[in-house]
């Protein structure tokens, strides 16, 4: 394809001139604009998605309960989202229950809400990278009960493959993905080029990026947040032309960093 990122000025400033699209709001979005403008470039933050509550709240609500007495030898979080809802609800993780935790940004966003992880995957943040740390990590211990709070629309790679290790594992939805129209104004900033970097942060993300902006003009650099979401992107027909190594906002600037230099 043709690059989107130009020449930047000076190094301290690698994506001077770039306009990015900023696919979420709130904490996470903000934080990601900020990251961006220090490096020159100009995001526009457009959320794609938003969270909605469970369609079972009682359910969610007795797991909580269940939780809060106990109930669970590990808390299965696959997603800062997953720590909001915890916090909404003022969940109560007792000292007798573990944290595992899916990706250093859900690691940071229970420890900003005072929970603690007590594993995050080493080699790779995803269901699978939990998987395969989840017996040295547990010492190999069976028959453990697991909650596993997930997105309504997630797969249940983690819950399923815990069950297949023998422990006893109740996964319940903490909240469901739903999509937001953008304006008509970034639709047209899109489809004619006015932006240089969309950034995709989720299969659902990418979902919502090819309905309503698709098809990317090949002008501009989609940025994927991992290899996941460059997997989910294609099965959503998003083409992905810089992916992160790691599941992570600093990771996902850092690969348009390098993009940018490769340019120069």
């Amino acid at each position: 394809m043709t690059g989107a990122i130009k020449l930047p000025p000076s190094a301290g400033k690698p994506l001077a001139g770039q306009r990015v699209l900023v696919p979420r709001g709130g904490p996470w979005g903000d934080a990601v604009a900020a990251a961006l403008r220090a490096r020159g470039a100009s995001p526009l933050v457009a959320p794609l998605i938003n969270f909605a509550p469970s369609d079972d709240q009682p359910a969610l609500e007795a797991a909580l309960a269940k939780l809060a007495a106990g109930g669970f030898d590990w808390l299965t979080v696959t997603s800062a989202t997953t720590v909001d809802v915890l916090t909404t609800y003022n969940a109560v993780i007792p000292e007798t229950t573990k944290v595992a935790a899916v990706g250093e940004t859900t690691a940071a966003a229970l420890a900003a809400a005072g929970y603690q992880a007590d594993i995050v995957p080493a080699e790779e943040n995803s269901a699978r990278g939990m998987l395969e740390e989840w017996e040295a990590a547990t010492h190999g211990a069976s028959g453990l009960s697991v909650l596993a709070l997930r997105s309504a629309i997630a797969k249940q790679v983690l819950s399923i493959g815990l069950e297949r290790m023998g422990h006893h594992v109740e996964a319940v939805v903490a909240y469901r993905t739903i999509g937001v129209p953008v304006s008509k104004k970034v639709a047209e900033d899109v489809r004619a080029g006015r932006v240089n970097v969309v950034l995709v942060t989720s299969g659902s993300v990418a979902e919502q990026v090819q309905e309503q902006l698709g098809p990317i003009p090949e002008s501009i650099l989609v940025a994927a947040i991992g290899p996941q979401t460059k997997r989910d992107a294609a099965r959503a027909g998003l083409r992905v032309d810089v992916v992160a190594r790691e599941r992570t906002s600093e990771s996902l600037i850092d690969a348009l960093v390098v993009a940018a230099r490769s340019k120069a």
